[in-house]
């Protein structure tokens, strides 16, 4: 299968991968590394509007993005059309992404009880209200990511209904808001959209490797894929999606210098953009050890480490000694 070309706007994309937004994950330096392995659109970690109107703008804006990390997508959070609108200005006139997103779909109980999220899908007026209201203002596209809902007919409504108010592309997870990240996403829901819609749809939820990839595709009929959590501390599945795509094999990486090298390489990224003081670094080392030999022992140690450098010295350790 080859890769195709997705296109949002006026930007054709070299491919249809997709690094999803993830709150303390998709950082600049962790969006670097997956473009270096292939992602061809790349999302920052959601902003909430309300915190980039009332709040230290320059704050939030800094380190944000910078000129390698191209193309890239804002998602923005919130629910008032008002704060959304004047927030999405802002992000346009500073700094001009491919695309801004809306995020319609996050279950976190912190997001949904603020009444945005996967909360806002219960309000189609308003999710009109607040994508016409963006398509009206800017001059950049914008999207939605939304879950399915319970009815297969409901999913359909709200996404011609984010279609009808101007968005240019909408990404569909496969859960429902109730499932959380729990049970498998629902392929037929996404098939059923991207059937309807004349937008592209990008498919997103359990999307994990080359099969699921291929599959998700293939089933679904969409324009792109997104991955998320596969991704977290794994960002060669980009390079190793995108080879299988291109030429029906498979890379055979060694796990344990593939994750190694990577965590190394992020830990360089982070220094040079001054960002390794703002992430949770334990956090961060745990995904990159996910399956290693020793990994036990490695998370152990590191709960008690804060420098990055002392963590690569006993990944490489640990790795030798269990290899």
């Amino acid at each position: 299968m080859k890769l195709k070309k997705l296109t949002i706007g006026s930007t054709e994309l070299p491919g249809n991968l997709l690094l999803a937004p993830m709150a303390d994950v998709t950082n600049l330096a962790f969006r670097l590394l997956c473009r270096q392995y292939g992602a061809d659109l790349t999302y920052t970690e959601m902003i909430h509007s309300d915190a980039l109107v009332n709040e230290n703008r320059k704050a939030i804006m800094k380190g944000l993005t910078n000129r390698e990390d191209w193309p890239f997508g804002v998602q923005l959070v919130g629910n008032s059309p008002e704060s959304l609108r004047e927030a999405a200005l802002l992000v346009e006139e500073e700094f001009r992404p491919v695309v801004i997103d809306v995020n319609m779909g996050c279950p976190a109980k912190c997001i949904t009880r603020a009444g945005c999220g996967s909360t806002l899908l219960k309000s189609p007026e308003l999710v009109h209200k607040i994508i016409s209201g963006l398509a009206d203002a800017l001059e950049t596209p914008v999207s939605a990511k939304v879950r399915i809902l319970e009815r297969e007919e409901e999913s359909l409504e709200i996404a011609r209904l984010i279609e009808d108010a101007g968005a240019l592309a909408l990404t569909v997870h496969g859960r429902t808001a109730g499932q959380m990240y729990s049970g498998n996403s629902d392929l037929r829901q996404i098939r059923a959209i991207k059937k309807e819609l004349s937008i592209p749809v990008i498919a997103n939820g359990d999307i994990r490797d080359e099969e699921s990839a291929e599959n998700a595709l293939e089933f679904t009929g969409c324009d792109g894929l997104m991955v998320g959590r596969a991704a977290m501390g794994n960002p060669f599945i980009f390079r190793r999606i995108r080879h299988y795509l291109e030429t029906g094999e498979k890379l055979e990486p060694d796990p344990q210098t593939r994750q190694l090298e990577d965590f190394e390489a992020y830990i360089t990224l982070l220094e040079e953009h001054g960002l390794l003081p703002s992430i949770n670094l334990r956090m961060h080392a745990q995904w990159f050890t996910k399956g290693l030999h020793g990994s036990r022992y490695i998370r152990e140690k590191i709960s008690g480490m804060k420098d990055a450098r002392s963590i690569i010295e006993l990944m490489k350790t640990s790795c030798q000694e269990n290899y």
